[in-house]
């Protein structure tokens, strides 16, 4: 009989999926492990209960969270909810705005900020300005395109055929345009038409051939026919524009409902003009995105160049600085990104993190100094079986975490440290679903979903339960109310550090068994953690269907407060006294198997106290026949 000792020292590598309990040769499974739930995986390799959630208001049905980052001591939450906009502020809602985007339409929302000012955009909707004027003064408007000389400067485009040609009835004033072909849509009403350089605002489409129109000045080119005439780009006919960024002091619009593939540069430091004058260093700049297949734009990113992520690839734009002559547009990587919804791509340290348009690959976009060009790895190859319908990611980089929000109703964690080479996935599981996440003002946000109602709840590193409530009282007290949103819901939580068992909430309140001063309660979450099989090889070969039984587990903890483990006998919790405990926890194990891909043992607690694992030693017997 052989007696094999085994180390774990870390968990770094993350919970792997289960194709890969056959490959112990891989060092992702020397540091990975089979399942690991609610937890966090350090830098140094060790792992921790995840934080809990402190309850921080009701919502008012499904939306999806944003940050709004005044500057660095003023960062804001935005809830945008059917109808409404939500502003939070240290987990106080600051103000409640009326805005135009229903429940159906939030999934394609997109934005970015410059200063005190959130640009929103949709496709189907006018963008929309969401500005902070004072500390409780926040107005959402539609954006205003620059006029100069009394001429709107938005994008214009060409939709209908070259040869189609507009004949003005007059060249000032009240006028008639007659389009040489079906031309004109009720939409059209108000919107501002280009003839030549000259500009008319329709006021009544007669038919789709004729509408009245204003103009703006005088025709140049009098009463004659001309095919020298634009619309606008964006209208309510032809839609919005679908993503926007800052770059280069220009406002990027990429993308829109009836010109998917397209990208409009503003004016250099005039982000509402985009009139491209006469090609001038500083004017603005359009351009498509041409090539084998469609593409269409679904989020363009301020880094390194101007990088475009499409249904079907990921480009750039480069030039130093970007002018009409110096733009090269470049192809790199085919991978695409959702057309479902908007999933905006999040920077860490200059990577730019993207979902795959398959719905299966986080990939990470980045330059290579090698090759001259951005490659785009995937960062969920070796934790595929996390990804159950990816819908949102959130980086919070105090804690080094993506969050990767699932339509299952669960979050996919990914600790990143790329000079260290951790990039470890977990999975985060609640009493209920997680809709949204977003990370503002350094702290990390979700809304979550439990038996139908919503709440916005903040992850809190000193909290063991979720949709939680703390208080303190000056004298100790059994009855603690402020637990109306669980109304009808058993909680757990602790009493002056201490757990409580489980306790009904009624008319809001819980009743302790003794009076205490420090009182924490909410729902109860289970960390779980099991390691991977043996990865031993045998003189004669893999440990593959040879008997074999753990003899002892020895796991190394640091403040650890609780510790229920299963090592042959069944979950058991641990002694380890009234304060929090460091050191090594002994614990026996028994039980012949020949299943070697089955964890030889498993940790599991509901308890809302810290939990710190540091490595773990096996001890094993394997029988020589």
């Amino acid at each position: 009989m052989t007696r094999i000792n085994t180390l774990k020292t870390n968990f770094s590598a993350g919970e792997l999926a289960p194709r890969l309990a056959g490959r112990p040769d891989l060092a992702a499974y020397r540091d990975g492990a089979r399942r690991l739930r609610n937890v966090s995986v350090h830098a140094t390799g060790g792992l921790s209960r995840r934080p809990g959630l402190a309850f921080i208001e009701a919502a008012p049905g499904p939306g999806r969270l944003a940050a709004f980052e005044f500057n660095a001591e003023e960062g804001y939450l935005l809830l945008f909810a059917d109808r409404t906009l939500r502003i939070y502020r240290d987990g106080v809602r600051e103000a409640l705005i009326a805005a135009p985007w229903r429940e159906a339409d939030l999934a394609q929302l997109n934005w970015t900020q410059t200063a005190d000012t959130l640009l929103v955009v949709h496709p189907d909707y006018p963008p929309q300005t969401v500005t902070r004027r004072a500390a409780d003064d926040w107005r959402i408007a539609p954006w205003e395109w620059a006029e100069r000389a009394g001429r709107s400067r938005q994008p214009y485009h060409r939709y209908t055929e070259p040869s189609v040609t507009l004949t003005p009835s007059g060249a000032s004033g009240r006028i008639t345009l007659t389009a040489s072909a079906p031309t004109f849509a009720p939409e059209d009403a108000g919107q501002a038409f280009r003839i030549g350089a000259d500009e008319v605002r329709i006021a009544r489409v007669l038919s789709a051939t004729r509408a009245e129109a204003d103009v703006t000045g005088a025709l140049a080119g009098g009463t004659a026919a001309t095919p020298d005439w634009r619309e606008p780009a964006f209208s309510p006919r032809r839609g919005w524009p679908v993503s926007a960024v800052f770059h280069q002091n220009r406002l990027v619009l990429g993308g829109g409902r009836s010109l998917p593939d397209r990208l409009w540069l503003s004016r250099s430091g005039a982000f509402f003009d985009f009139d491209p004058g006469t090609g001038l260093d500083d004017e603005a700049i359009a351009f498509p995105l041409l090539a084998d297949q469609a593409n269409a734009v679904r989020a363009v990113v301020s880094g390194r160049h101007l990088q475009v992520f499409t249904s079907g690839a990921e480009w750039t734009v480069s030039g130093d600085p970007l002018t009409p002559a110096s733009i090269q547009l470049r192809r790199q990587t085919r991978i695409g990104s959702p057309a479902d919804r908007a999933v905006r791509p999040v920077d860490v340290e200059g990577a730019v993190l993207f979902l795959a348009r398959n719905g299966r690959e986080l990939r990470e976009f980045l330059f290579a100094d090698a090759e001259l060009a951005y490659r785009a790895q995937d960062l969920a190859l070796l934790a595929g079986h996390l990804f159950t319908g990816p819908a949102e990611l959130a980086w919070d980089g105090a804690a080094r975490r993506l969050l990767v929000v699932m339509g299952d109703g669960s979050i996919a964690a990914l600790t990143a440290w790329r000079t260290e080479g951790v990039h470890a996935w977990t999975r985060f599981e609640t009493d209920g679903a997680f809709r949204s996440a977003a990370v503002a003002g350094g702290a990390a946000w979700a809304l979550v979903e439990r038996d139908g109602r919503f709440s916005v709840e903040r992850f809190d590193e000193t909290l063991g339960v979720d949709a939680a409530v703390s208080a303190t009282a000056a004298r100790p007290t059994r009855s603690w109310s402020g637990l109306a949103h669980l109304e009808g819901r058993t909680v757990v939580g602790t009493a002056d550090g201490r757990a409580f068992p489980e306790r009904p909430v009624s008319g809001g309140r819980i009743l302790l068994d003794a009076p205490a001063s420090d009182v924490q309660a909410g729902l109860a979450f289970a960390h779980r953690i099991e390691p991977l099989a043996p990865g031993v090889q045998l003189a004669r070969g893999a440990m593959q269907g040879v008997a074999h039984r753990a003899v002892r587990v020895v796991l190394r903890l640091q403040d650890t407060r609780t510790l229920r483990c299963d090592t042959g006998f069944g979950l058991r919790r641990a002694a380890l006294g009234e304060g929090p405990f460091t050191g090594d926890v002994s614990l026996g194990a028994g039980g012949w198997r020949r299943d070697g891909a089955a964890p030889l043992w498993r940790i599991e607690d509901e308890s809302p106290l810290p939990f710190h694992l540091l490595s773990a030693a096996t001890e094993l017997k394997v029988t020589d026949i």
